[in-house]
C-alpha cells in the first residue's frame, strides 16, 4: 500500500538535495534553497506534494525542535539578563511597528479593522530564520544576536493575545477581557512550573536515566520532556515556539544538557528544513508573476521601515549605532507566526484573497533576502557610520559610570568581559599587570565595576574607543568577544593603530584563523581546537597516562597544530620557540612601514647592532621567512622583523621605525 506522505518526503528531500547542491556551489545560503524547493514542489509550479497537511505537521515539529535546542543552549540565568530586551525592547518594537503600518494601511485605503490586522501581521519577525542564521554564523552570543533574540521572544508571546484579538477586530466576539485574564493566570502558572522543573525535578530525573547508560532511553526521555511542555503550553493557548523554548530552558539547568543537545540537533536540522520548504509551498507563483512590482516595492519598503524601527528600539536600549544597524537588519523580515495569524484573518474576512497573496509574496521574499541582508549588515553599518552622526548615538546612550582610572602605558587591553575576558582579567590582577577593559554590554560592565577594574563602555570596532583605552601604548591586546565580524574588524583596526602591540584573538572556529592572522593577529586561540585538546586529555587520563605525559602530549599537539596554521595561513612566527633568560631582554616583532630610514637599505647600512643594540633573528616577508638574514639583506616595506635585545633598546627602535 502506497503512503502519500512517504512519497512526498522522498520527493521533497530529493529535490532539496539537488537544489542545495547547486546553491552551495554558487555560495547561496541554504535557507533560500529550502524556500525555492518549496516553491518548485508546491501546487502553483509542479504540484508534487499531495499530503500537504502532513508536511505542515512535520514543519511544526521543526519549529518545536529549533526553539527547543535554542532553549537548551540558553539558561535561566542568561535568560534573566535579557529582560530589558524582552520586556522593553520587544514591547516598544511591536507597538511602534503596529502603529506605523496601521497608518500606512489606512493611507492605502483599507478600513480601520483591516489596517489594525495588517499592523499586527507586520509587527512580527521570523524567529526560525533569525536564530538559524545566528547559529550558522556563530553570532547567537553577540550583543546584536542577544538583543534580536530578546525582541523575538516578546513577539512569540505577543502572538497569543493577537490571535485572541482577531475575533474582536472582526466584530464577532466580546469576551476578550475574560480570555486575557485567564491567559495571564495560565501563563504565570507555566512560568512557575518551568522554574520548579528546571531547578528540582528534571535534573535528578535525567541523572537517574543517565545512570542506566541507555542511549535510546535518554533520547526518548528528552523528546518526551520537549513535547510534553510544548503540548502543555499550547493547551492553554500559548504558542508552540514558546513552549519548546521553555522546555529547552528546563533541560539547560541539567548537567546533561550538552548530551541532550547532541541527540536532538540531527532531528532539528531535518525538520527545520521541511518547515522552510513548507513556507515556500504557500506562494502562488502566478500571482507573483502578475504583480511583481507591487510585491517587490512593498517588500523593500517593509524591510526599510522594520529595520529602522528595530534599530531605533535598540538605540533606546542604549546600545551603539553599529548594534542598532545589525539588530535592525536581523529583524527586517515577516515572521512565520504571521502566517498563522493571516489564516485566522482570512477566516474572519479581515483580509481578502489578493491582499493575502501580496502578504505571502512579500513575506517569502523578505525571508529569502534575510541571509543576504544579514551578510551585508556589517558593511552597511560601516558605511552609515561615515555619516555625520552625533557621537552620543554612535557610542550608545546607556548610563554607565565608567572608571576614571585608565592605564596609559605598557598595559593590557581586554576587549570583551565575558567568561574569557573575566578569566584573563583575574590572571592579570593576580600578576599585578595593569589592564583596561572595553565592553559594550551594559550588564557585563556592571559586573566589571564591582571588581573595581578599569572599564571603558563602548564598541571596540570604533577607533575612538580603542584610542580611549590608549591602544597606541598597549603592550598586549586580547580580543575575547563572541561576534566573528566584530572580531575581524577590531583585529584590523587595532593592528593599524599599534602595529607593535601583541594581539591575541579568541575565535570559536578554526576556519576563522586564516583571516584573523592575515589581518594582523599574533596569536589566534580557536575554542573548537582547544575543546578537542581538552577531550583528548580526558581520554588519556582514563587510560591511566600520567599527568606529566599528558602535559607533554598536549604541548606537542598545540605546538604542531598552531605552527601548521601559521604555515598555511601566511601568519606570524612562534616567538615562544626562543628562550630569553635575562629579565632585561625580550624578543619582539616589529613591522616596517613607510619609513625611508629603513626601507630599501641593507642590514649593513642600517647597523641594527651598532646603532640600536639589537640583533635580527629573522625577517617575515609576505609568505617568505628569512631565518638567517645576512648583511646584504635589504629591508622592504611591510617586512616584519623579529629582534632580540634589551627592553629599552627595542622600545627606542620601535619609536624610530614608527616615525
Amino acid at each position: 500500500m502506497e503512503l502519500p506522505l512517504l512519497r512526498d518526503v522522498v520527493v521533497i528531500l530529493g529535490l532539496t538535495v539537488i537544489v542545495l547542491f547547486i546553491f552551495q556551489r554558487l555560495k547561496i545560503p541554504s535557507i533560500v534553497g529550502f524556500l525555492l524547493t518549496g516553491i518548485i514542489a508546491g501546487p502553483s509550479v509542479l504540484g508534487l506534494i499531495s499530503a500537504t497537511r502532513e508536511v505542515e505537521i512535520l514543519a511544526e515539529i521543526g519549529i518545536i525542535l529549533l526553539l527547543f535546542t535554542i532553549g537548551i543552549e540558553f539558561s535561566l540565568d542568561r535568560f534573566s539578563k535579557m529582560k530589558r530586551s524582552v520586556l522593553i525592547g520587544g514591547s516598544i518594537q511591536v507597538i511602534l511597528t503596529f502603529i506605523i503600518f496601521f497608518l500606512i494601511a489606512l493611507q492605502w485605503g483599507l478600513s480601520n479593522n483591516e489596517s489594525i490586522f495588517i499592523g499586527l501581521l507586520v509587527s512580527l519577525s521570523s524567529t526560525a530564520i533569525v536564530l538559524k542564521i545566528l547559529q550558522e554564523r556563530g553570532e547567537l552570543d553577540s550583543l546584536s544576536g542577544r538583543t534580536a533574540f530578546g525582541i523575538l521572544i516578546f513577539q512569540d508571546i505577543a502572538v497569543v493575545p493577537m490571535v485572541l484579538l482577531v475575533p474582536i477586530i472582526a466584530g464577532q466576539s466580546s469576551n476578550i477581557a475574560d480570555s486575557l485574564l485567564l491567559l495571564f493566570i495560565e501563563g504565570v502558572g507555566i512560568i512557575i512550573l518551568t522554574l520548579v522543573c528546571a531547578k528540582w525535578l528534571i535534573p535528578p530525573l535525567l541523572y537517574q536515566i543517565a545512570r542506566l547508560k541507555n542511549r535510546e532511553l535518554f533520547l526518548l526521555s528528552v523528546i518526551v520532556i520537549c513535547f510534553a511542555v510544548t503540548w502543555l503550553t499550547t493547551s492553554i493557548g500559548l504558542s508552540t515556539a514558546l513552549g519548546a523554548f521553555l522546555a529547552g530552558l528546563i533541560i539547560s539547568e541539567s548537567e546533561y544538557s550538552h548530551q541532550a543537545l547532541g541527540n536532538i540537533i540531527p532531528f532539528q536540522d531535518l525538520f527545520t528544513s521541511i518547515f522552510f520548504i513548507s513556507i515556500g509551498m504557500l506562494l502562488d507563483v502566478n500571482f507573483f508573476i502578475q504583480n511583481p512590482i507591487i510585491i517587490i516595492l512593498v517588500a523593500v519598503i517593509l524591510i526599510l521601515i522594520k529595520s529602522s524601527i528595530a534599530g531605533l528600539v535598540t538605540g533606546l536600549l542604549g546600545y551603539s549605532f553599529r548594534i542598532m544597524v545589525l539588530t535592525g537588519l536581523l529583524l527586517s523580515q515577516i515572521g512565520e507566526f504571521s502566517f498563522i495569524l493571516a489564516v485566522t484573518g482570512l477566516e474572519y474576512n479581515l483580509i481578502n484573497g489578493d491582499i493575502y497573496q501580496i502578504f505571502l509574496g512579500v513575506s517569502i521574499l523578505t525571508m529569502a533576502l534575510t541571509p543576504f541582508i544579514v551578510a551585508a549588515a556589517p558593511k552597511t553599518a560601516d558605511t552609515l557610520l561615515k555619516l555625520p552622526i552625533p557621537h552620543k548615538i554612535k557610542s550608545g546612550t546607556y548610563p554607565i559610570d565608567q572608571s576614571r582610572v585608565i592605564y596609559k602605558k605598557d598595559h593590557l587591553i581586554i576587549i570583551g568581559f565575558g567568561i574569557n575576558g573575566q578569566n584573563v582579567a583575574k590572571a592579570a590582577q593576580t600578576a599585578q599587570i595593569p589592564y583596561n577593559i572595553i565592553e559594550i554590554n551594559p550588564e557585563l560592565i556592571k559586573n566589571a565595576k564591582t571588581h573595581e577594574t578599569s572599564v571603558i563602555y563602548g564598541d571596540a570596532t570604533h577607533e575612538p574607543i580603542l584610542k580611549k583605552a590608549n591602544i597606541e601604548s598597549a603592550r598586549v591586546v586580547v580580543v575575547a568577544i563572541s561576534d566573528p565580524l566584530g572580531t575581524r574588524k577590531i583585529t584590523d583596526i587595532a593592528k593599524k593603530l599599534n602595529p607593535n602591540t601583541y594581539l591575541i584573538v579568541r575565535t570559536r572556529y578554526m576556519q576563522e584563523m586564516d583571516s584573523l592572522y592575515k589581518l594582523g593577529a599574533d596569536e589566534v586561540i580557536p575554542e573548537e581546537f582547544e575543546t578537542s585538546v581538552e577531550i583528548f586529555s580526558r581520554v588519556l587520563d582514563k587510560y591511566d597516562v600520567s599527568p606529566t605525559d599528558i602535559s607533554k602530549y598536549i604541548n606537542k599537539i598545540r605546538a604542531d597544530k598552531y605552527e601548521m596554521f601559521r604555515n598555511i595561513s601566511d601568519n606570524k612566527f612562534n616567538l615562544g620557540s626562543f628562550d630569553v633568560n635575562d629579565s632585561d631582554m625580550e624578543i619582539s616583532n616589529i613591522l616596517i612601514k613607510d619609513n625611508p630610514e629603513f626601507v630599501g637599505k641593507t642590514l649593513a647600512e642600517i647597523k641594527f647592532e651598532e646603532k640600536y643594540n639589537v640583533n635580527i633573528i629573522l625577517i617575515k616577508r609576505d609568505s617568505q621567512i628569512i631565518t638567517q638574514p645576512i648583511e646584504t639583506t635589504k629591508i622592504k616595506d611591510k617586512d616584519s622583523l623579529v629582534v632580540i635585545g634589551k627592553i629599552e633598546d627595542i622600545k627606542y627602535l620601535k619609536e624610530r621605525i614608527s616615525k
